[in-house]
């Protein structure tokens, strides 16, 4: 039966296998420095600011894989494929320790439901398989532990599966709440309980903070997107619970950006889905006594799990929207379980049936579900198999998707399509008139036109519009440079280093503008800078040593020249210099 469910997941998932990178995959794999060494490994561990997020499990995997196939997409989609069909079957295991009625259904609907597919066919999501992998075991340890407490290797072997979960996502910092409700459930919450979860919930709010901490500050989720009083975050988290149950019964129109709702406390149809959702809870916690108390625990298990992307604490894509897929990775085990569990029950009360003839139509049941759930995920797949398919399936689905109109329109920038990507990025100016990316992007395209005047125009918008957007203030000095108005250039340069100081292009840029108007000395601090921020950048090396010869310190640009070609032995322009002052 394991293998059946195993193989069913290798066949719905065929088509992730054939895709590429998209999406932040490049700062967790393509182009994620910290996978190049083993100095690499140290910062992914020691260093919490190094990547995007503190997850240094995933990134580790990452960086063993790199040593297996480098850059080749299918290794990594191949393992996303692997972990999910191994949560398959965990939450088969943990729900038939439970003695939960359809565990084997449930594990199908689960391995097969296309809510799935963000999370497995998306590279970066390993922070979902595999920190699911090890809540799901921590779970299991802890139920066999508490079945059999003359064990402790087993609570022992839970914890540190827990700690793992929490070094691989800290979502998962939820789930001694969730084994609380389980003990409820079971009728086996007792005092003794408190003592065992104790660990548990210290070891999750402590890797929980760091993620808050960075999640603001490094990140990047603070701001008028995140300004959002309790009472719209209550409003937001008890319409997200909604969305959620609806995308798990109904898995149609799909899509990577879910329009974004306005949310106003002062809009009675707002308080909609809290009051049907409290009603919902209480009805089933007084009914207890009658419907038993698993459905009212798998409800608590869903909205427990799903709390930390339900808009409580700020998260970086709320910026675009307050709900993704892959936000109920771990949550949807609870309803699809409650769903496998009410469908057995109902084929098992089936009158005048013999016992036969009711496993014939349950197993019937099963595979049209399955199969069902099965084309669905083959088909959600194909859309993450490059950037354009996803971005122009998400800009279909979501018009308003300004985010998904801005990567469109610099694809296609990239590709020089620039009457379609012009139209992509006037689409998300729409969408969100202060987009200072979608402004930084026309004027990209403008300079690539030739259309200086027009580019200066917007660079100049998006810098001021959004005072953290260093890029903007960068490819600003880059226009005004072309246009020869240096001096204009500097101050847009040194407005790009100060609002971003590890910005190495920018000093390096900032670099050629003084030593364009003479600023020797204050050029060659920029050059060091640059390089001191990314010793491997090409550009500023060539540039650096250019700007010492023509200073005539031949013996330096030498220098500088060979460091060069320590990190690029065959730079044709690294060798014709050192040929040419030797």
């Amino acid at each position: 039966m394991g293998l059946l469910l195993v193989s069913a997941v290798l066949v719905a998932y065929l088509p992730a296998l054939h895709a590429g990178f998209i999406w932040d995959d490049d700062d967790y794999v393509t182009r994620n420095e910290t996978l190049r060494s083993v100095a690499g490994l140290f910062r992914i561990w020691f260093e919490p600011r190094a990547l995007p997020q503190y997850y240094p499990l995933v990134h580790t995997t990452y960086w063993l894989e790199y040593r297996l196939w480098g850059l080749q997409p299918l290794g990594y989609h191949l393992v996303n494929v692997a972990l999910h069909a191994t949560n398959s079957l965990l939450v088969w295991l943990v729900l038939r320790t439970l003695r939960v009625p359809g565990a084997y259904g449930a594990a199908f609907l689960f391995a097969l439901h296309a809510v799935q597919v963000e999370s497995v066919a998306w590279i970066t999501e390993r922070k979902n398989t595999l920190s699911g992998l090890f809540f799901l075991t921590s779970a299991w340890l802890y139920l066999r532990f508490r079945a059999d407490s003359r064990r402790p290797a087993l609570y022992a072997a839970s914890v540190a599966a827990f700690v793992a979960a929490l070094l691989s996502k800290t979502v998962t910092a939820t789930l001694p709440l969730t084994l609380v409700v389980l003990e409820w459930a079971k009728g086996t919450l007792e005092r003794r309980v408190a003592w065992y979860l104790a660990p548990f919930f210290l070891l999750g709010a402590a890797l929980a903070s760091v993620t808050v901490v960075l999640e603001r500050a490094h990140v990047g989720a603070v701001g008028a997107d995140w300004d959002l009083t309790f009472l719209q975050r209550v409003l937001i988290a008890s319409r997200a619970v909604w969305f959620y149950l609806a995308s798990l019964a109904f898995p149609v129109n799909l899509t990577f950006i879910y329009p974004r709702w306005e949310i106003s406390a002062g809009d009675p149809l707002a308080y909609v889905p809290l009051v049907g959702g409290s009603i919902v809870a209480v009805v089933l916690l007084a009914r207890s006594s009658r419907l038993g108390r698993w459905p009212f625990a798998a409800g608590a298990y869903f909205v427990l799990t799903l709390a930390p992307a339900l808009g409580f604490v700020n998260v970086f894509p709320m910026r675009y929207s307050f709900v993704a897929d892959h936000f109920q990775y771990l949550a949807s085990i609870g309803p699809l379980a409650l769903a496998a569990a009410l469908a057995e029950r109902a084929v098992g009360h089936l009158p005048n049936t013999s016992r036969p003839t009711k496993v014939r139509i349950a197993a019937s049941l099963l595979l049209l579900t399955a199969g069902a759930l099965g084309i669905l995920t083959w088909r959600q797949c194909g859309i993450y198999h490059d950037l354009e398919t996803l971005w122009r399936d998400t800009v279909a689905k979501n018009p308003r998707a300004w985010m998904a109109h801005n990567n469109l329109g610099l694809l296609l920038l990239e590709r020089g399509n620039l009457s379609e990507a012009e139209h992509h990025f006037r689409q998300a100016l729409e969408a969100k008139p202060n987009d200072s990316f979608a402004m930084n992007n026309l004027g990209l395209l403008e300079a690539q036109r030739g259309n200086l005047a027009e580019a200066i125009g917007w660079f100049q918008k998006a810098a001021q519009i959004d005072p953290g957007h260093a890029e903007a203030a960068n490819n600003l000095g880059n226009a005004l440079a072309q246009s020869g108005e240096l001096q204009k250039a500097e101050v847009a340069f040194r407005e790009a280093v100060r609002r971003k100081p590890s910005f190495a292009d920018a000093w390096n840029n900032l670099a050629n503008v003084l030593a364009m108007q003479g600023k020797s000395r204050e050029a060659e601090q920029a050059y060091e800078q640059s390089l001191t921020l990314d010793p491997k950048y090409v550009t500023a090396y060539l540039n650096y040593a250019k700007f010492l010869l023509g200073m005539g310190e031949t013996a330096k640009a030498q220098a500088v020249l060979r460091q060069l070609q320590q990190i690029d032995p065959a730079n044709s322009e690294a060798l014709r210099l050192l040929g040419n002052n030797t």
